[in-house]
């Protein structure tokens, strides 16, 4: 069972609960996994499928079912209402699970219909605290940069099955599920523009530079990189600009949560896999505990760059610089550090010999730190 499964079987005691996340990332497999290990009967009900949709519009089901599954429902135009009724007239007789695309993070932030009805939870990837039962760590590691941790390319090994099922999951994020959220008249562009941002991973994104390369307004470079976020196809780690007036305020850095989506630069893989992980773990803190996480980075105009900082309720966690190779402390680091003054300080090093620390800096294996993420601790063990 996936890393979200005890979580979610606790919430739907009280009340609906909510799957979102990236396509392909295991939604609907964890849904059916509960349903068939977990409760001892239930239905599971997919949009797309034409019967089923007559089913979900008629409301027909058996009272003794106990959990109902709701995939893809976020297609039909009055599902927040639908639902509605379903939780407030049959909550005595059924637990209700909606799963589908990242349009439900979407949906969720429109509209109070459903306040206090649902838990929602952001399903990630596979990831190094994350791993199938006897998998080693380091060939993890290596498939994680390589592929990614989505889960079909990931457990299957091939790095050429990969090839092809990412260029069929992009085509149907870029030309189904973003045209369902807004009319894209040059899809072209945006592929483009997807390409572009593949390349600069990790670095500062200065949206007019690809609004001139793209021949398009800024805006619309900005509203196709929204999309794109709200799709779980990238996501953006904004600066932090507090306390420290020559910092840099409006560049932003972009991430993609495949990390086979990076050019092949091994740099850029390492620091796109930190990310992925330091998200994953901030997100699932976020939606299991009410705390509100924020991943930044921060730069300032003398160039000194840190490529994380962890925030709870808006106070500094953690600084954390990731390094493929280099063992010998960041001089941005050690000055950040200094004037930040964070609960902790860590170099996460892909290669490396021996852990050390010095000047409450400590330099550690990104491989053994990042295994040591615990599902059931709000700390943070690195």
């Amino acid at each position: 069972m996936r890393y979200l499964s005890p979580f979610i079987i606790k919430d739907l005691q009280r009340k609906m609960v909510f799957i979102g996340g990236p396509r392909q990332s295991g939604k609907t497999t964890i849904a059916k996994e509960l349903l068939k290990q977990t409760f001892s009967s239930g239905r599971y009900f997919n949009w797309d499928d034409d019967e089923d949709k007559l089913l979900i519009q008629k409301r027909k089901w058996l009272n003794e079912e106990e959990l109902l599954i709701f995939d893809e429902i976020h297609k039909f135009p009055r599902w927040k209402n639908w639902v509605k009724g379903i939780f407030d007239k049959q909550r005595e007789l059924h637990k209700i699970l909606v799963t589908g695309s990242a349009r439900l993070d979407l949906y969720r932030r429109g509209g109070d219909s459903l306040l206090g009805r649902y838990h929602y939870w952001r399903l990630h990837p596979f990831t190094l605290c994350e791993l199938p039962k006897q998998m080693d760590p380091q060939i993890a590691f290596q498939r994680l940069l390589q592929i990614g941790g989505f889960p079909e390319p990931f457990l299957a090994e091939e790095v050429s099955f990969h090839r092809r099922w990412r260029r069929e999951r992009m085509e149907r994020v870029i030309r189904d599920d973003i045209r369902d959220l807004e009319v894209i008249k040059d899809i072209s562009a945006l592929s483009l523009l997807l390409e572009m941002l593949r390349s600069r991973v990790g670095s500062l994104i200065v949206v007019s530079h690809l609004a001139q390369d793209l021949q398009v307004a800024p805006n619309t470079v900005m509203r196709w990189i929204e999309l794109l976020e709200r799709m779980y196809v990238v996501f953006t780690v904004k600066p932090y600009t507090g306390k420290m007036s020559r910092t840099l305020s409006k560049p932003f850095k972009v991430y993609f949560f495949d990390n086979g989506d990076v050019i092949e630069d091994i740099g850029q893989k390492f620091e796109n896999l930190v990310a992925c992980h330091l998200l994953k773990r901030v997100q699932f803190l976020e939606d299991r505990d009410g705390y509100t996480y924020e991943l930044k980075f921060i730069r300032d105009k003398e160039k000194h760059e840190v490529d994380f900082l962890i925030f709870r309720d808006r106070t500094l966690y953690a600084l954390i610089e990731a390094k493929w190779n280099d063992d010998k402390i960041s001089s941005s680091l050690k000055y950040f550090s200094q004037r930040l003054q964070p609960q902790k300080t860590i170099q996460l090093v892909g290669m490396l010999t021996s852990p050390y620390s010095h000047e409450q800096i400590d330099v550690l294996d990104a491989v053994q730190a990042l295994t040591r993420f615990d599902y059931n601790t709000s700390e943070w063990p690195i």
